[in-house]
């Protein structure tokens, strides 16, 4: 999902967001690593704002504004290296968007098959004899 170098993010729908619309900041991670964790700036946030995207064309970002709001942020701190943590930051923020984006096929409706038809024909005609059964007769 996450697309490599620095030309972009890569979406599965195909669409490739600038780097330069994403912002990446680092932090420390916190929780369990002593010291390490506790100096080490691993944890990685980026941060994507949609109404100021270059990247998206009117309907995508009229689409994740209304989906995903106007700022669409991940963070990840699994990792003990920055770059495997931005990476999964990247990859994270890709499928949000991707999400996001994404836009079922419209549904279309099936025709009733000729067995669905002639049952309902028989359902029917099942009915009215039962109706017709009822009446009173005045012989």
């Amino acid at each position: 999902m996450a697309g490599g170098g620095e030309s972009g993010l890569t979406l599965s729908s195909g669409l490739t967001i600038s780097l330069d619309d994403i912002e990446l900041r680092v932090t420390t991670s916190g929780g369990p690593g002593g010291q390490h964790a506790n100096r080490s700036l691993t944890a990685v946030v980026a941060t994507f704002n949609v109404t100021s995207a270059t990247s998206l064309s009117p309907s995508q970002r009229a689409r994740l504004l209304e989906r995903c709001g106007p700022v669409v942020r991940t963070q990840a701190s699994r990792f003990r290296s920055q770059a495997q943590n931005r990476d999964a930051a990247l990859e994270q923020l890709a499928a949000k968007l991707s999400a996001g984006l994404h836009r079922d096929p419209p549904r279309r409706p099936s025709r009733p098959t000729k067995g669905s038809k002639q049952r309902r024909v028989d359902e029917k005609k099942a009915r009215g004899e039962t109706k017709r059964l009822r009446r009173s007769t005045d012989d």
